[in-house]
């Protein structure tokens, strides 16, 4: 067994220090935002001048420096990924427990040399356009390369104001921090392209929030987690541009981005943001067909909250559909449920449309053509997705006509009995095919034995055996090892979250680090979830949990 070697927390330091975002010396007109590399030394991505940290309307720049506000109370570490720090960043988890670690994760201490940045772009909430957004409560502070040759970069979340605050205090609270935390966490582990967590502080500092946005506002505790990613930069980081007429400068991010994060595009081709862009249409399909396969809806699927890498970002008022429901929405602040978990992929094509927009301004009249049939093709490439992963979530081998139709009529009869999603189909994982043949669904299937008292159901079991029938040289035990492996037993349900959150708010953050051991492995069976109920119907008191933009 290799034996992981134990970098000192110094080490990281001294890492990000020569990868830091503004060497020492050079003015804050421009800054160098990665490692220069051949073909990169002439890129450079400018920083507002202003070095004042105050709200304002901020023009010609990606980024404004800002520094953290370190909180008044003391900090207290919840939570850390041992798999973040030492795969990705890597160090020992030993260096958790190290009053440097705490500091730099709190924003307390900044990194020698380093200046903090928020990063500035805009987009379309709730379909109409907000203008200006930026991290209002976000700050970059550093960009990593680790072991591997990859760049990884590290932002606070509710760390303080920034040029872009708005209304705001620049704080998060522990409610949302722990739902953050413990979803992108989760959604790695099913296998879903995500930003990842690596840590969790909180603190005694009040901060004050209307939750529901009823009046009534109530003091809870302010906390930071610290997020890494390959790239923070989103559709809006592009709209901003456009919109404010920077041509030069959105050209120049462009480029940035597919030098650096795009590396089947040639830098140097006339065609490459009509390439770009193509492959931006293709993943973001796919990703929203994997936010389906496992019942996620987002919440908040505004153009600032889309990643230009297509990976999930900004967590907060999502849900994982717990009764099968198209029409469910987990925010309760999206009054016209227009990011209904039904409607993402119509959403999707929503944000594309307008990144398209946002490029126009640099493509020629053919270009511009290739791009809308580009955009065209969208609805094709999420169905494929879509049908292949819940073919695959059926154990179904091969291309047989009648798939879709099999695939609909189950989520039918799941919207009609108002049967869980994830467990309807992680049960069909486990169930033999001689026990749904007899139409006898043992209780222990609960989610299944809802289905059963559809009068529908037996038509449904008949024409499923049959096309597993088709599946050649597959026994029925491969079948079902096969689904456990893609339907999660666990996945992190609002009620499950929510437990855990106001535990934490008592300081008892026992359930936070079950759930994140748990949904860690979440496709195994693990006892101490099983006795938590995680794979039980919803508890009754949770049935009217609710969850909103307030964060």
């Amino acid at each position: 067994m290799t034996q992981r070697i134990g970098f000192p927390f110094c080490w990281l330091i001294q890492r990000l220090q020569l990868l830091r975002l503004l060497p020492l010396g050079v003015t804050c007109h421009a800054v160098f935002c990665c490692l220069l590399q051949p073909g990169l030394e002439g890129t450079m991505l400018p920083v507002d001048p202003v070095k004042e940290n105050y709200v304002r309307k901020v023009k010609n720049c990606i980024f404004s420096m800002a520094f953290p506000t370190p909180f008044k109370s003391g900090v207290r570490l919840i939570a850390v990924s041992k798999e973040v720090l030492e795969d990705i960043l890597d160090l020992d988890l030993s260096v958790s427990e190290t009053e440097d670690f705490i500091q730099l994760v709190s924003g307390e201490k900044i990194l020698f040399g380093s200046i903090p940045l928020a990063h500035r772009y805009g987009g379309h909430q709730f379909g109409i356009w907000a203008d200006q957004l930026g991290d209002g409560r976000a700050h970059l502070i550093g960009i990593y390369m680790n072991r591997q040759g990859e760049k990884w970069e590290l932002q606070l979340k509710g760390s303080g104001k920034t040029p872009y605050s708005r209304y705001s205090d620049g704080r998060a609270v522990l409610r949302s921090s722990v739902r953050e935390f413990l979803c992108s966490e989760a959604m790695h582990y099913l296998g879903i392209p995500t930003s990842r967590a690596a840590s969790l502080v909180v603190s005694d500092d009040g901060v004050w929030r209307d939750q529901f946005y009823n009046g009534n506002i109530v003091q809870e505790r302010g906390a930071v987690v610290l997020r890494v990613a390959k790239s923070w930069f989103r559709f809006g980081s592009l709209e901003i541009l456009a919109h404010d007429g920077e041509l030069d400068l959105l050209r120049t991010l462009l480029d940035f981005i597919i030098q650096e994060h795009f590396p089947s595009v040639d830098v140097k081709e006339p065609n490459r943001y009509v390439d770009f862009f193509s492959i931006v249409v293709s993943e973001t399909a796919q990703l929203i067909a994997l936010w389906m396969s496992v019942g996620f809806a987002h919440g908040v699927c505004n153009t600032d909250n889309f990643s230009l890498l297509s990976i999930t970002i900004d967590y907060g008022p999502f849900g994982f559909m717990e009764a099968y429901n198209p029409d469910f929405v987990p925010n309760t602040s999206d009054d016209e449920r227009r990011y209904k978990i039904g409607n993402q992929a119509n959403i999707g094509m929503f944000n594309l449309n307008k990144l398209l927009q946002a490029l126009n301004p640099l493509l020629d009249p053919r270009q511009k053509h290739l791009a809308a049939q580009i955009l065209e093709g969208y609805p094709d490439l999420y169905y494929t997705r879509f049908r292949e992963l819940f073919k695959a979530k059926l154990g179904l081998l091969g291309e047989r006509k009648g798939d879709e139709e099999l695939i609909a009529f189950l989520l039918h009869l799941m919207e009609k009995t108002e049967a869980d999603f994830t467990m309807t189909f992680r049960q069909l994982s486990e169930i033999t095919r001689d026990q749904l043949q007899e139409l006898a669904v043992p209780q222990q299937f609960w989610a299944l034995k809802m289905i059963s008292k559809h009068e529908l159901f037996p038509a449904w079991v008949s024409q499923y055996l049959l096309r597993l029938k088709s599946n050649r040289n597959d026994s029925d035990s491969e079948r079902r090892e096969r689904m456990t492996t893609v339907n999660p037993r666990y996945v992190l349900k609002n009620w499950m979250a929510e437990s855990a959150v106001q535990k934490a708010e008592r300081n008892d953050f026992s359930e936070v680090r079950l759930l994140q051991q748990v949904l860690q492995h979440p496709f195994q069976k693990h006892s101490a979830a099983e006795k938590a109920g995680y794979s039980s119907p919803t508890p009754s008191w949770a049935k009217d949990l609710r969850v909103s933009c307030s964060s």
